[in-house]
Parts: structure tokens; sequence; C-alpha cells
């Protein structure tokens, strides 16, 4: 009994060190989160925060997955056929607000191309899934003529998230870039469908 009780605590304390994780870098950044500052954060030591995770690459990459969980939740995962666009959006306009969770995605991307790297199957994994989440809701919005059927719905999955990935690049270069709004004249250049005011 003692031990199931262990193992609870434990389970809970590691998931307040993602959630005191994810706090920290969206406030200091990717350089300003050491592993003592995520460790003061929960009142452990860096041996001790290490305890909980195999390295600070797998504690990175582990921080990662409790963002996407959690922007998951508030918008979605893009299988929804009216709420694809308006997600993918809502997640790209809120990255604007955590720059140091986008600088950590960002580098970890570069450091996972590795196959040795803690973070390659995260990431492998993660764009398989957001294709496959996408794929469905854009053959739907082809067959209903709100898409162009140009490219089929595997690329066109693929190329939303390289678009996504690569502003993220450029907007850590230039803060001024809007994200959300290249992306939304994407959707718009991607409709077939004539705009208000254009002949059919």
């Amino acid at each position: 009994m003692a031990r199931r009780g262990s193992y609870a605590k434990g389970v809970a304390k590691r998931e307040e060190i993602l959630e005191r994780g994810l706090e920290v870098i969206a406030r200091e950044g990717y350089r300003g989160a050491s592993v003592k500052e995520l460790a003061d954060a929960v009142g452990l030591s860096q041996a001790g925060l290490l305890h909980y995770f195999d390295s600070k690459e797998d504690l990175f990459t582990e921080i990662l997955r409790k963002r996407d969980e959690v922007d998951s939740r508030q918008f979605g995962d893009g299988s929804a056929p009216d709420h694809l666009r308006d997600g993918f959006i809502g997640i790209i306009r809120h990255n604007t607000e955590v720059p140091g969770l986008v600088q950590l995605f960002s580098r970890m991307a570069v450091d996972a191309a590795d196959p040795e790297h803690p973070a390659h199957k995260y990431f492998l994994e993660r764009g398989a899934s957001l294709r496959a989440n996408f794929v469905d809701t854009l053959r739907e919005q082809q067959a209903r003529g709100e898409l162009t059927d140009r490219m089929d719905a595997e690329t066109l999955a693929r190329v939303l998230q390289a678009v996504a990935d690569g502003l993220q690049l450029q907007w850590m270069q230039d803060p001024s870039i809007d994200m959300a709004a290249t992306v939304s004249a994407l959707f718009d250049a991607l409709d077939p469908r004539p705009k208000t005011g254009e002949q059919p």
C-alpha cells in the first residue's frame, strides 16, 4: 500500500515539474530556464529534479509533450472539421504569448534531427499525429468545395505543418511578423470559392 502511495506521489511530482516547467520556460525563455531554475520552482535540488527524468533533454522533451496536451485541450487537435482553421490559428496566436516555449520547440527540433537524440521519436510522432488529425478534415473540406483539390490532403497537411514551423523561426528573428495572419491568408488562398465581391 505504501508503495502505491509513493508511486502516486512520484507521478504527481513529475506532473508538477512539467506544469511549472511550462510556466518558467514561457516566462524566462529556453536559455533562461536552467535545470537549477526549474528545480527551484518545484522545491527540489537539480539531482532531485533529474531523478524523475533520464536527462535534461528528456525533461525538455516531456515539457513539450505537456505543452501539446495543454494546447490540444484548449484549441482542439484539428480533427473537428469546423474548427481546424480556428484551432490551428489559435495555437499559432497563443505561441506569440509564450516565446520561450517556441524557442525550446525550435531548438529541440533541430537537435532532434539526430536519431540518437532523446526528442527524435517525439518529433516524428508529433508530426505524424498532427498530419493524421488534419488529413480527414482536409479531405472533408475538399469534398465540400471549401478547399482546393489541386493538392492531396496528405500534402496539404504537411505544407500547413511546414508553414507553421517555418514561421516560428522567422518570428523569432523578427517578432513583428504576424504568424496567425500569415497562416490565415494561406487558408484563404487555398479556398477556391469566390470571395465577397468577386465574380464566380
